[in-house]
C-alpha cells in the first residue's frame, strides 16, 4: 500500500470518527478519536475470536505495521506540532514562571525517571518478569515527560488560571526536550552494555561503553544545541518576514524553518524538539509583534492551528489503532496496570518536590499540586519512544506498559481534569 493510501485512509477515518464524536459522543476531540478507535480495534479483535477466517486483524495489522510510529512522530509530525504550541505560547508569562519551569522539566523529570526505574524494577520481580533495572530506567525516561500535544490540547477545552497554565505548558514544552536527550543516553548506556556482552545487531560495538564524560557530552550537546539552533533558526526567520509583507510567502518561510532545522537537529545530533520551542517562542512572540502585519499575522496563525488540529487528530486516532499490533501481548496487562499508580506516584514526587523546594521564593495558585499531578498526560511521543527501541528481548514489555499508561492518561485523566480543576482551583474556572 502506497504511503498516500495509508495517509488517505488515516486522514479519512479522522473524519469520520471525529464527525461520530461531534453528533453523538460530545467528547474533547482528541479523546473522542482514541476511544472511538479503540473501540474499533477492540471489536476488529473480537470478530477474529469469533471467526479468525476473516483475518480482518491481520489485514488492518499489516497496513499499520506499514506505518514506522516512531518515524512518523518523532522525526515529521512532532516538529510541526511543537514548533504550532509554542507559536502559540505567552512567552512573556513563560518568562516571568522560567525559574518554576525549568526545575520541573530538569530535575522533576530526572526525580520521576529514577523513582518510575526503582518501582518498575521491584515490581517486576515481584511479578517474576525479567526487567533489568537499566531498562526500567529506559521505561523511566520515556514515560516521565508529559506530553505537550496532550497537555496543550487540554487547555482547548479546561481552563485554568494563567498562571498555572504557563507553568504546565511551559514544562511540558521543555521537559519532552529533556527526557527525549535522556532517553537517548539511557538507551545508549544499556544498548552498551548489551554490546560488551556480544549483544544482538553489534549495537554494543558502535556505542562502545559510556563513561560519565561521553555522557556530559552528549547530553550538553543535544540540550545546548537544540538552544543554539533554535534561537538561531528563528532570528533568520524573523530577520526574512521582517523586511516583506507578503502573508502565503511568510508562512511558506515558518514552514521552511520547521522542517530545514529539524532536519539539521537530526543530522548535527541535537535535540530537534527543543529547537523546535525555542524557534515557536522566537516566531510566536518577536516575530509575531514585529514582523508580521495583521493579515500575515492571521495566515500564520490559522495555518498553524489548522496544521495542529489536523495532525493531532490523526495521532490521536493511530493510539486508538496500535492496540492492535500489541494485542498479542494480553498477558503483560497485569504488569502494564501496575505501571499506572506507580507512574502517577513518580509525577506526584516529580511535582511536589520542587514546588516545596521553590516555594520559599514562589507563589503557586491554590490547587496547583494536584492540577499538575493529574493533568500531566502522557501522549503519543511516550509510544514513539517504546517503539523506537532496539529489537531486544525487553521492547515486548516496555512497549506493552507505555501504551497501557498513555491510554489511562489520555482517557481517564483527559476526562476528569476538567472537573478536578473546578474543585481544586475554583468553580467559577470554566
Amino acid at each position: 500500500m502506497s504511503i498516500f493510501s495509508i495517509g488517505a485512509i488515516l486522514v479519512g477515518l479522522s473524519a469520520l470518527f471525529g464527525y461520530i464524536n461531534h453528533r453523538l459522543l460530545h467528547l474533547p476531540h482528541t479523546i473522542g478519536l482514541v476511544m472511538i478507535a479503540l473501540v474499533a480495534s477492540l471489536s476488529i479483535i473480537a470478530i477474529d475470536l469469533l471467526d479468525p477466517t476473516l483475518g480482518i486483524g491481520s489485514k488492518v495489522t499489516g497496513m499499520l505495521r506499514q506505518i514506522d510510529f516512531n518515524a512518523t512522530l518523532m522525526h515529521g509530525m512532532l516538529s510541526f506540532m511543537l514548533f504550532a504550541g509554542a507559536l502559540h505560547a505567552d512567552f512573556s508569562a513563560l518568562k516571568t514562571k522560567r525559574l518554576v519551569i525549568a526545575v520541573m522539566a530538569v530535575v522533576g523529570t530526572f526525580l520521576s525517571t529514577f523513582t518510575v526505574a526503582a518501582l518498575m524494577w521491584m515490581a517486576a520481580g515481584w511479578v517474576g518478569l525479567d526487567l533489568p533495572f537499566i531498562w526500567a530506567l529506559v521505561f523511566g525516561a520515556l514515560i516521565s515527560p508529559t506530553d505537550p500535544v496532550a497537555v496543550l490540547g487540554l487547555f482547548k477545552t479546561v481552563k485554568v488560571p494563567d498562571t498555572l497554565q504557563a507553568k504546565m505548558a511551559g514544562e511540558s514544552l521543555f521537559n519532552d526536550g529533556v527526557g527525549v536527550v535522556v532517553f537517548t543516553v539511557v538507551v545508549a548506556i544499556a544498548m552498551s552494555g548489551v554490546g560488551d556482552g556480544g549483544g544482538a545487531d553489534g549495537a554494543g560495538g558502535q556505542v562502545g561503553a559510556m563513561g560519565a564524560t561521553e555522557i556530559a557530552k552528549l547530553f550538553f550537546t543535544e540540550v545546548a544545541g537544540g538552544v543554539a539552533l533554535g534561537f538561531a533558526a528563528g532570528y533568520i526567520g524573523y530577520r526574512a518576514m521582517y523586511g516583506i509583507d507578503e502573508p502565503s510567502l511568510e508562512v511558506l518561510i515558518t514552514l521552511a524553518l520547521v522542517m530545514v532545522t529539524y532536519a539539521l537537529a537530526l543530522a548535527l545530533h541535537m535535540s530537534g524538539p527543543i529547537a523546535m520551542v525555542v524557534a515557536g517562542l522566537f516566531i510566536g512572540n518577536r516575530g509575531v509583534k514585529y514582523a508580521m502585519s495583521e493579515a500575515t499575522r492571521a495566515d500564520v496563525m490559522t495555518f498553524w492551528t489548522l496544521t495542529d488540529e489536523i495532525l493531532n487528530s490523526v495521532l490521536f486516532l493511530l493510539i486508538g489503532l496500535e492496540v492492535l499490533v500489541i494485542s498479542e501481548n494480553a498477558n503483560l496487562l497485569g504488569f502494564a496496570l501496575l505501571a499506572i499508580p506507580v507512574t502517577l506516584l513518580a509525577r506526584a514526587l516529580s511535582v511536589g518536590v520542587p514546588i516545596i523546594l521553590l516555594s520559599r521564593w514562589q507563589v503557586f495558585t491554590k490547587g496547583a499540586v494536584p492540577v499538575l499531578i493529574w493533568g500531566g498526560l502522557r501522549g503519543g511521543i511516550a509510544v514513539a519512544l517504546a517503539l523506537s527501541l532496539p529489537e531486544t528481548e525487553y521492547k515486548v514489555t516496555i512497549l506493552t506498559i507505555t501504551y497501557g499508561v498513555v491510554l489511562f492518561s489520555i482517557i481517564v485523566q483527559g476526562l476528569t481534569v476538567k472537573p478536578l480543576v473546578k474543585r481544586m482551583v475554583g468553580r467559577g474556572i470554566g
